[in-house]
Formats: C-alpha cells, structure tokens, sequence
C-alpha cells in the first residue's frame, strides 16, 4: 500500500470521527444527557420548564377599545385646532363603535359641532343664497328648498317675516334630517344620509308605539296659552313649539315647567328640556321622517 493512501484513509476515518463526535454532542446539549466523559466535559442543566412560558387568559384583563383609541386621536386633533379632522375621527365612534365606551362624548362633542355649523349664517356648508323673484313668498321659498320658516328666519336674521322684494337674498337650507326614536333609551337623535347629527336626551316618553314604526312629522305649530299658533304667526317665536307624528297620536314638545303635570299625567308624546325642544322644532319641518325602533338591542 502506498504511502498516499495511508494517508488518505487515516484523514477520512478522522472527518468520520469528528462528524460522530459532534452528532452526540448535540444530542448531549438539546435532547438529554449521554452521561460518562461526556457530561464532564459539558455539563448541562436540564429544566423541564419551555424557555418561555404564555400567558394563561386573564379575565381581569381589560378590553381592547377601538372606538375609544379613535376617540384619543380626535380629542388630540381638537387641541390641535383641526376641527374637520376630529370631528370625522368621532363620527367614526358614533357609526362604527356605538358600544364604545367614548360612543357617548363622542356623540354629544360632534352634536355640539354639528348644530354650530348648522345654525351659523356664516358657514355656507349645506346651505345657499337665494335670490328672491318678482311673486316669491317665504311660504313658497321654504317649499321650495325644503326648509321651514323659522329656519329662514334665523340664518337670515329676520325678527318678523318683512315684505319681500325682488333681488332681495335669503339665505336658506334645506331640513333633510331623519328623526331616529328609541323609547327604552329616552333618546331621539338626528341623522342625515346616515350621517349622525345630534342626540337628545327624553325627559319623558308617554304612550310611544311598542313595535317598530316609520312614520313622519304631520305638522308644526305653536302652543300659547289654550290656543295653537302657526309659524307664520307673530306669536309663534316665544311659544312652546310642537311638532305632531303621523300615524301616532303623539308630539314632541318641551317637558312642562316644574310644579306642572307630572309625567303619568302628560298627554302622549315624546318630552325634551325647553331648550333643547326649541332647537329641535328649528330643525325640522314636516315631511321629515321619524322612525320609532323599539329592540333592545
């Protein structure tokens, strides 16, 4: 045999030994002790326990809240001075997130942003000039652009309804709002193509529909004393306002003073604070849907 493939042998039988070798060293290390010269050589620590250990379910730990992380982020952009901004961010609690726990800030700091964009003459958002024709009335106006009277009177900043002249300009906006009821909640709010507006709190609700209903505001008027009076009537702007419902012999009108009726004495109807009666009566007009929704759900 020559001295090459001595060589040659010896070199492979120790490549096999280091491969044998360093196979039962790491079965020594990660699976279990082989004992003897190895376990001197390396000692290793067995720990039944897994490196690392998860977390067994907590009940007391608290709910993930997306609606109220949205919310954060509005009451950020708010101190900000981006208004547009936090108020689509709290729209996005009051319609994705209604079972948030911020769902209900959310919905009264839109409201309140919503009805200051709405009653003011100086944000033309959803509003328009007018420019009055030879042979217009307010009545015919109002009719025209869906708004009401006092709507009219307001923006344009009217005391009374003064004669009317060609190119005169009014400024108008048409009253498209929903009327959402849920009488197990004493809650009426108001929405728009979807869109939350504004919720009210009901002092009181006597005799609403105890099934789903959809029906719509029949009439508008004024209560002074004993008698009723129309919008157009000089009396109607320091009257108590009352809007009647189609279908259900109801109406919405503001909750007596204290020391009048008490709540199982009041006619059938849906009861607000004074002045929130007030806002709501110059919101809508007839013809404006509303929709009792009963569930509980």
């Amino acid at each position: 045999m020559s001295l090459w493939m001595l060589i040659k042998i010896v070199a492979g039988l120790v490549v096999l030994g280091v491969v044998i070798f360093t196979a039962m060293l790491v079965k020594h290390v990660r699976q279990e002790p082989l004992g003897g010269a190895f376990s001197e050589w390396v000692p290793v620590n067995v720990d039944a326990k897994p490196l690392v250990a998860l977390p067994e379910a907590d009940s007391d730990l608290p709910e993930i809240d997306p609606g109220a992380k949205v919310f954060e982020k509005a009451r950020e952009m708010i101190a900000i001075g981006d208004l547009q901004g936090a108020r689509d961010k709290l729209q996005t609690v009051v319609s994705i997130y209604p079972r948030s726990k911020a769902a209900g800030e959310a919905r009264r700091i839109v409201g309140e942003m919503n009805l200051d964009e709405l009653l003011s003459a100086g944000r033309m958002t959803n509003k328009q000039v007018y420019t009055v024709k030879r042979g217009d009335s307010y009545l015919g106006i109002a009719g025209k652009f869906g708004t009401s009277l006092d709507m009219i009177m307001h923006l344009n900043g009217l005391m009374d309804l003064k004669s009317l002249q060609p190119n005169d300009e009014l400024i108008v906006m048409p009253l498209n709002f929903r009327v959402l009821v849920e009488p197990h909640k004493k809650v009426l709010s108001l929405w728009n193509d979807g869109r939350f507006v504004r919720e009210y709190l009901l002092s009181a609700v006597v005799g609403a529909p105890t099934r789903d209903l959809k029906t719509k505001i029949e009439g508008k008027s004024g209560v002074v004393g004993d008698r009723r009076v129309p919008p157009a009537s000089p009396s109607y702007r320091g009257a108590t306002k009352l809007l009647s419902i189609e279908k259900v012999s109801a109406v919405i009108t503001a909750m007596p003073e204290s020391g009048a009726e008490s709540p199982d004495e009041l006619p059938q109807g849906l009861y607000l604070a004074p002045a929130d009666a007030e806002e709501l009566s110059l919101l809508l007009r007839p013809g404006n849907e509303v929709e009792f929704r009963t569930s509980t759900r």
